[in-house]
């Protein structure tokens, strides 16, 4: 049992108990062992992604035109609030995970605001609220710490581990160029392909170890980081498609958000990975070759 899934354990709450829960070798094998193993996984994932999914429930279900008299980007901020509150409460979620997923409330308001800038707009908030501060709504800091919250989650939740990670130095340094090439390509070019090349030497023999069931299974790290990505572009257009925010070329009409975001949002999972790498517990499960 890692120490991840130990910290899971020592959680109060039900379900994330019975959930992590290790469980004796079963008599599986074939088609049976794939789909048992594939339910686990699923229904594991489904509470990592707790917080997205209520958030974006939200999203499908208050109207554009608010509810009441109160825009619709005010309420999302409220129910975002609710949401969090409550998995708090419930502890589904811990103090120390809040004050990591706090920081991702910072480092995604700071970007919002300056791609919303006058002098960039690279995509605008169309609609009025009175939460907006520098033209971006408070609620939009929500979406960075959702995919912040599943990876917190599901490292406790699948009781994950990484094995040959690169040292932790190393890893800041990326995480702080990928940041930064998000400001600075507006003026000095884009170097998302150099920068996802030096995060492929750095993370090439780098494997993340989960338990759905009752095995360990293994994956590449830089595949887990394309995946994620592909999920985050996925939800990206949906919130689109609702008008939750445009881009440029969605003004007059919707259109799928270019395929090139995903390597935008799959390098943003670097750099969130690399902040949760930091907490304690989870870095206690992370194995930095010497």
């Amino acid at each position: 049992m890692t120490p991840a899934s130990g910290a899971a354990l020592a959680a109060t709450n039900r379900i994330d108990r019975f959930l992590t829960a290790p469980r004796p070798a079963l008599a599986l094998a074939g088609t049976r062992r794939a789909l048992c193993e594939l339910l686990a996984f699923g229904i594991k994932e489904a509470r990592a992604c707790l917080f997205a999914g209520l958030f974006f429930l939200a999203v499908f279900a208050v109207p554009r035109g608010g509810w009441l008299g109160i825009p619709r980007y005010d309420l999302l901020l409220a129910a975002a609030l609710a949401i969090q509150a409550a998995m708090v409460w419930a502890r589904l979620e811990t103090v120390d995970e809040l004050k990591a997923i706090s920081l991702f409330h910072v480092v995604g308001f700071a970007l919002e605001a300056f791609k919303t800038s006058g002098g960039i707009q690279s995509w605008s908030y169309p609609d009025f609220a009175y939460t907006k501060v520098l033209g971006v709504p408070l609620f939009a800091g929500f979406m960075y710490a959702a995919v912040g919250s599943y990876i917190i989650q599901a490292w406790r939740i699948l009781g994950v581990s990484v094995r040959h990670h690169p040292p932790h130095w190393m890893a800041a340094a990326m995480a702080v160029l990928v940041y930064a090439n998000f400001f600075t390509h507006h003026y000095i070019g884009d170097y998302r392909w150099y920068l996802a090349c030096g995060i492929c030497g750095l993370y090439a023999r780098a494997t993340v170890r989960f338990r759905p069931l009752d095995r360990e299974r293994g994956m590449p790290l830089l595949l887990a980081f394309v995946l994620i990505g592909l999920f985050v572009w996925i939800a990206e257009n949906i919130s689109t498609f609702f008008s939750v925010w445009r881009y440029p070329d969605q003004l007059g009409a919707w259109s799928a958000v270019h395929v090139g975001k995903w390597s935008s949002w799959s390098l943003l999972i670097v750099m969130t990975f690399t902040i949760v790498a930091n907490l304690k517990h989870v870095k206690a499960s992370i194995h930095v070759p010497r």
